[in-house]
């Protein structure tokens, strides 16, 4: 995944996915509450019999992918919430201060195998692989090895995580100690997403036994790998449809943002009778974007209860516009880089594909809107 980011950030197709941007003054402040946290928050005192590992993004303060779930574990369940890039969660313990010390010591770079050069014949960017394996390997070795520690002290029977692919410290030291380790869904999947697409079903190491999925559409969308098992265990966090308003909110992301802000000038100017609205994604700033005539900024409040007042939703490849179809959303994909993740909803009939201004009213409503977001339907855990 981060030879994939500063791939396509290299090669200008997208702009960061999530930038994270720190004064000196804040990355004082974060030093010292990775120092104070090893007394604070330390994870080992105690006893657990399950371990959850939280999304750091939290809308409102509610980490929406594993609420339901702290809920039914209660006090067997031990949370393990960084505060490095988001606000950990009230009574939460955390690893930081070891979490940032084990990749401070490395090498410049490493012997990549000629992975670089043949990746950048293939693609004609350079992407310095050496440099990433020196700081990525010893790193992720070393929280293995405090993983596994933490893991074995507590006994811990089941491991629940969400984005697992940037836990795989995490998820090698379960493996190391026979532990069952659950993935919670937390955004759309596709076979272009190189943390679940495995063409083929080989086996990949470091992966969860299980992927708990929104809605069945999850279940097969990707080959993943070799082993790992599929649940649909739906989705509580959505709220109730609500009545529509004339209304078309554009769903941004890093990557593609100041290409689309362009799309929504234009869908301004040809639908003057719809209010537009530019939603930006959690990690990104109203600084970012120069706001074009037409086009009202969107910030505050809950994503989720926006779309489900709107007619329409524009958007590129978020995880929101299978939330706004649930929502009744009538959906149109911008002809932008990643446009591909919608393919199969395209193909289906629930999006269109937006190549011109004027094609929005076109756009469909989803006829079949569980097979992405079921009933909650959590199991005994």
């Amino acid at each position: 995944m981060r030879v994939f980011h500063e791939l396509t950030r290299r090669s200008g197709i997208h702009g960061a996915p999530h930038p994270v941007r720190r004064t000196p003054s804040g990355k004082a402040a974060l030093v010292a509450r990775h120092v104070a946290g090893v007394v604070t928050r330390s994870p080992f005192p105690g006893r657990y019999d399950a371990l959850v590992v939280p999304h750091p993004r939290k809308p409102n303060g509610v980490e929406i992918y594993t609420d339901e779930l702290r809920t039914l574990l209660g006090d067997r369940a031990l949370i393990l919430d960084s505060g490095i890039n988001g606000v950990p969660l009230p009574g939460s313990k955390n690893l930081d201060f070891f979490t940032s010390a084990a990749g401070a010591v490395h090498r410049g770079t490493v012997d990549d195998r000629g992975a670089a050069d043949a990746l950048e014949k293939l693609t004609g960017v350079r992407v310095p692989i050496g440099a990433l394996l020196a700081r990525e390997v010893p790193k992720h070795l070393r929280l293995r090895a405090l993983y596994r520690a933490l893991l074995k002290k507590h006994r811990i029977e089941t491991v629940y995580l969400v984005v697992a692919y940037f836990h795989q410290h995490i998820v090698g030291a379960a493996r190391d100690l026979g532990i069952r380790v659950v993935e919670l869904q937390h955004g759309a999947i596709s076979p272009f997403h190189l943390g679940y697409s495995y063409p083929g079903r080989p086996d990949v190491a470091d992966q969860p036994d299980e992927l708990w999925c929104f809605g069945s559409y999850w279940t097969d969308v990707a080959d993943l790998p070799a082993g790992m098992r599929t649940k649909v265990t739906g989705a509580p966090f959505l709220p109730a449809p609500a009545p529509k308003q004339d209304r078309v909110v554009f769903l941004s992301q890093g990557t593609i943002g100041t290409e689309l802000i362009r799309v929504a000038e234009a869908v301004a100017r040809q639908h003057p009778e719809l209010e537009v609205l530019y939603r930006l994604h959690p990690s990104e700033r109203p600084a970012d974007y120069a706001i074009p005539p037409g086009v009202q900024l969107s910030t505050g409040g809950s994503t989720l209860d926006l779309l489900a007042t709107a007619t329409y939703q524009v958007g590129v490849s978020t995880t929101a516009l299978f939330e706004g179809m649930a929502l009744g959303c009538r959906t149109a994909v911008a002809d932008l880089p990643g446009h591909e993740y919608l393919d199969p909803a395209i193909t289906k009939g629930h999006a269109l594909l937006l190549r011109d201004p004027a094609q929005l009213t076109e756009a469909p409503a989803c006829d079949d809107p569980g097979s992405y977001y079921a009933p909650s339907d959590l199991p005994r855990v």
